[in-house]
């Protein structure tokens, strides 16, 4: 779901210095921090270049700068968009700003308004984003070419944009809670949380290959750790002693691997913690030529999310999925019968 806030159509390229821009928040939008302006050497350049055309209408390369930076709104701490990105965003953007022009042109089609007491209150809600008179000023003279007038139509065409899509989009994307039971007893798998253990570990690991002495060596090494391991009395000891002596990846996170699903972890650890409570340390586990300790720190059992535990993500969840198939579809049906030209 995207909120088409006043604030992101007007900001433009003026966000390039912060890079923030209001966010295409599903949920709404929150209002942006305030603006900042672009300095003469700008990264950002735009020159107003025609990008696009939609039922004769021009948008220009400010535009599409304006959305790739909702898209991507660290470019210009990142010295400009990701390489590897910088062509999807670039179209991701340019697909947006025609989906918008498209849905301003369907409001002026259906004759919709903006009130006099709207416009004037989002006009003041756009000026305050900024610092100071002075750097409205700015903006105004750098993006706007001095025009108030050239502000307001922009506020009230990002209005009309909002009116159409909450209209036809917003509104009709609402889920009822009878919607939501329907679809978490239709899914009972999506909600099963399954059986897990949360633990640390100590590992041993000899060279790959290893000859019988270096095997030997290993399981001398294991047998030490483990009276150390045995010695402590906390999560925080035994992760010391695991940043010390443990050979595996896990030691720089003090040995801890969180919550592992029961199905992945290897056999033989199933079966040491099947015999464990939590706070209890396992003798050296083999796995393959390696030798493991364990600190099973938790033990959750298979069980069931209740509907009252997820109603509440369920309903965001459905609701977005809802929303972008709707935005979708009146994306398809404005293109039906327009010229769009790419330039």
């Amino acid at each position: 779901m995207k909120s088409l806030v006043v604030f992101a159509l007007l900001l433009g390229a003026a966000v390039a210095a912060t890079g923030q821009v209001s966010s295409h928040n599903p949920a709404g939008a929150n209002p942006p921090a305030a603006a900042s302006l672009p300095s003469t050497n700008s990264l950002f350049d735009p020159s107003d270049r025609p990008v696009a055309r939609v039922n004769g209408a021009v948008l220009t390369d400010r535009d599409l700068l304006r959305e790739m930076l909702q898209i991507f709104p660290y470019a210009n701490q990142h010295n400009g968009f990701p390489k590897a990105q910088e062509a999807s965003i670039r179209q991701g953007a340019l697909q947006m700003i025609i989906f918008e022009e498209l849905v301003y042109q369907e409001a002026k089609r259906r004759n919709l308004v903006v009130p006099a007491r709207a416009l004037l209150q989002s006009e003041a809600e756009f000026k305050k984003q900024f610092n100071s008179a002075a750097e409205y000023q700015q903006y105004l003279k750098l993006e706007m070419g001095g025009s108030e007038q050239q502000v307001r139509d922009k506020i009230k065409r990002s209005l009309l944009i909002e009116q159409v899509l909450k209209s036809d989009v917003e509104d009709k994307s609402a889920v009822t809670l009878g919607d939501l039971r329907a679809y978490y007893e239709k899914n009972p798998r999506r909600f099963q949380v399954p059986e897990s253990y949360a633990f640390q570990s100590i590992s041993i690991l000899p060279p790959q290959n290893p000859n019988p002495e270096q095997k030997t060596e290993a399981l001398k090494k294991a047998s030490a750790a483990l009276a150390q391991a045995k010695s402590t009395k906390s999560y925080q000891e035994f992760g010391l002693l695991a940043e010390r002596i443990s050979e595996d990846d896990f030691r720089v996170n003090m040995g801890d691997h969180k919550s592992v699903k029961k199905d992945v972890l290897p056999p033989q650890v199933v079966k040491a913690f099947s015999s464990m409570r939590p706070g209890q340390v396992s003798d050296p586990i083999q796995i393959e030529q390696a030798y493991t300790i364990v600190r099973l720190n938790g033990h959750t059992t298979a069980t069931m999310r209740s509907f009252e535990e997820v109603k509440t993500e369920l309903k965001v969840e459905l609701q977005n999925v809802k929303y972008e198939q709707l935005r979708a579809g009146l994306d398809k049906r404005l293109r039906t019968n327009a010229k769009v030209e790419i330039l």
